[in-house]
């Protein structure tokens, strides 16, 4: 995947057409500073943008693999384009990710991309890591990588609250004795 013409080809239509959206996943990791390869592009959208979201896809090429009330994912079949992947921002909690989400230089500071904070990356990965316990392994790491580079910055209330909606209260206070280095 060309990260940087995908990137820059859907940021200008999103602002184009004030599509609230904000990076997520593998790729945020490295806007974050804590950078893993990635084959794809996460992103997520305010429900409210899916219908603009997917009428820029198409006319990119891209075609829609998968939807449901949660998520939607494009291929293209042009492997320089890739996939992207959406979460779709309803819920209270989602919403006030996509609200809370900054601005990050990316691709060596050529552009900026919105993107969700830190503690937001880790209550997505908490639920990734709780839905799909295959990826288990890859979740956590991705979390400790982060508490460890951003330790006290963290707002560990809020990451508390992610742990606790899947039952993991005891996992956070774990976390929080081992990166939290202010305490």
């Amino acid at each position: 995947m060309d990260f940087e013409l995908v990137l820059k080809t859907l940021l200008d239509e999103f602002t184009r057409l004030n599509i609230r959206a904000a990076a997520i996943g593998g790729f945020a990791l490295g806007v974050l500073g804590v950078p893993r390869q990635t084959l794809d592009l996460d992103f997520l959208i305010h429900r409210d943008d899916l219908e603009k979201l997917d009428e820029v896809l198409a006319r990119r090429g891209y075609r829609r693999e998968f939807h449901s009330e949660n998520v939607s994912q494009y291929r293209h079949p042009n492997a320089a384009w890739g996939s992207v992947d959406f979460i779709h921002a309803f819920r209270e909690i989602s919403l006030a990710m996509l609200e809370r989400a900054k601005d990050y230089p990316t691709l060596g500071g050529s552009q900026s991309l919105r993107t969700v904070q830190p503690e937001d990356v880790i209550g997505l990965k908490v639920q990734a890591l709780c839905n799909d316990p295959a990826r288990k392994a890859q979740e956590q790491s991705d979390i400790e990588r982060l508490m460890a580079r951003y330790g006290h910055e963290l707002d560990w209330q809020r990451i508390h609250e992610f742990y606790d909606v899947f039952g993991l209260a005891d996992d956070a206070k774990k976390l929080k004795a081992r990166f939290d280095r202010a305490q």
